[in-house]
C-alpha cells in the first residue's frame, strides 16, 4: 500500500556491505563517508527510519555509511560522533538521544567543517539551525493536536483522559503533549486531564502505567499516547482488566497499531513518515556535500489514521 512501513532488508544488506575494502571501491577510489548516529536500537519506529536512510544508498556505491548506536546514552553518542569525525566522515546524521544535549555534537561538526543533519528529534525548536546544521522531521505539536482533536470528537467533548508521555527530555514527547493540551484548552473545556506520566516510549511501560491508572481512575475515558508502542501497551492493560469504553490514541502509524485501529481496538494513530524522514536526511547529506544552498529545515507532514482510512497505511 502507498503508506507501507516495510523494512528494507535488502537495502540494509547492501549498506552493510559498504564497510568492505577498507572504505574503498573495487577500483581503489576512496568512498565518501557519511556517519549515521542513531540514539538507540530498540525503538521500533526508529528502525523504520534507519532502514529508509539505508535504502537511499543501496544504489550509491560511492558512499560508505558509518553506523553507530548511542544506546540511549548522551555521552556514548557524543563519543560516536567524535569517532566518526576522526574517521574522516564528510557529513553526519544524528537522531539525538537528548535534544537539549546536542550542542557538543554541533560544535564538533562545525569545528571540523562537516555538515550535521539532525533527524526526527529537533534541537532547534522555535529557532533556525546555525550555518551548516540542518533538521529533517515532523512538527510534533501537530501530532498531538491531530490526535486530541479526534479523541475529543469521539468523546463528545467531555470526560477524563490521561496522557502517556515519551521520554521527558525529548522534544517529541514535550511537543506532542503540548499539542494535546492546546486542543483541550481551545476546544474542550469539559475534558479533564487526570494524569500524565512517562512510559519512555516502551510498550511494557505503557502496560504498567495504564494498569495503575485503571485502578486510580475508574471514570477514565481516553488515553492519549505519545507513540504507538505505549498505546499498544495501554490496550493490553485495558484488555487484561476487562474494562471497556476507553479510547486509546497513538502516534507513528506502526503496522500493528494501524491494524488495531482498523479492527476497532484503538481509536486512532497519527502517521509519522519514517520513509520521508530517512530519505529527507539522506538528501540533506548528499546535497550539502555537493555544496548546494539548502533551506535548513525540511518538514514531513503528519497524517491522522482512523478506521476509515487505515487500509491506506497497511
Amino acid at each position: 500500500m502507498k503508506k507501507s512501513l516495510c523494512v528494507f532488508a535488502v537495502a540494509l544488506m547492501v549498506a552493510s556491505g559498504l564497510f568492505a575494502n577498507g572504505g574503498q571501491q573495487s577500483g581503489g577510489t576512496q568512498k565518501i563517508r557519511i556517519a549515521f548516529a542513531r540514539s538507540e536500537s530498540n525503538d521500533t519506529w526508529l528502525s523504520y527510519l534507519h532502514d529508509a536512510f539505508a535504502a537511499e544508498f543501496a544504489n550509491k556505491p560511492e558512499y560508505e555509511i558509518i553506523w553507530s548506536d548511542g544506546q540511549n546514552d548522551v555521552t556514548r553518542q557524543q563519543d560516536n560522533v567524535n569517532a566518526a569525525i576522526a574517521q574522516g566522515v564528510k557529513a553526519i546524521v544524528v537522531v539525538p538521544v537528548d535534544t537539549s544535549a546536542a550542542a557538543p555534537m554541533t560544535r564538533a561538526a562545525q569545528e571540523a567543517k562537516i555538515p550535521i543533519i539532525y533527524v526526527n528529534r529537533n534541537p532547534y525548536v522555535g529557532t533556525t539551525p546555525p550555518a551548516g546544521v540542518y533538521y529533517c522531521g515532523s512538527d510534533s505539536v501537530v501530532a498531538g493536536r491531530q490526535q486530541m482533536e479526534y479523541l475529543g470528537e469521539q468523546l463528545g467533548g467531555s470526560g477524563e483522559i490521561a496522557i502517556l508521555m515519551g521520554q521527558l527530555n525529548q522534544e517529541a514527547a514535550q511537543d506532542r503533549t503540548r499539542g494535546v493540551k492546546q486542543v483541550i484548552a481551545e476546544k474542550y473545556p469539559n475534558i479533564k486531564v487526570v494524569a500524565e506520566q512517562t512510559g519512555n516510549w516502551m510498550r511494557n511501560e505503557g502496560v504498567n502505567v495504564t494498569e495503575n491508572w485503571l485502578t486510580a481512575y475508574p471514570n477514565l475515558k481516553a488515553i492519549a499516547s505519545n507513540n504507538d508502542e505505549m498505546a499498544m501497551g495501554a490496550l493490553v492493560a485495558i484488555a487484561s482488566t476487562g474494562r471497556t469504553g476507553i479510547l486509546v490514541g497513538g502516534t507513528d502509524g506502526n503496522p500493528d497499531a494501524v491494524q488495531a485501529v482498523k479492527d476497532g481496538k484503538m481509536a486512532c494513530s497519527v502517521f509519522q513518515n519514517a520513509r520521508g524522514q530517512g530519505a529527507g536526511a539522506a538528501d540533506f547529506a548528499i546535497r550539502a556535500l555537493k555544496g548546494e544552498k539548502l533551506d535548513p529545515i525540511k518538514w514531513v507532514p503528519y497524517e491522522l489514521i482512523t478506521k476509515k482510512n487505515a487500509d491506506d497505511y497497511l
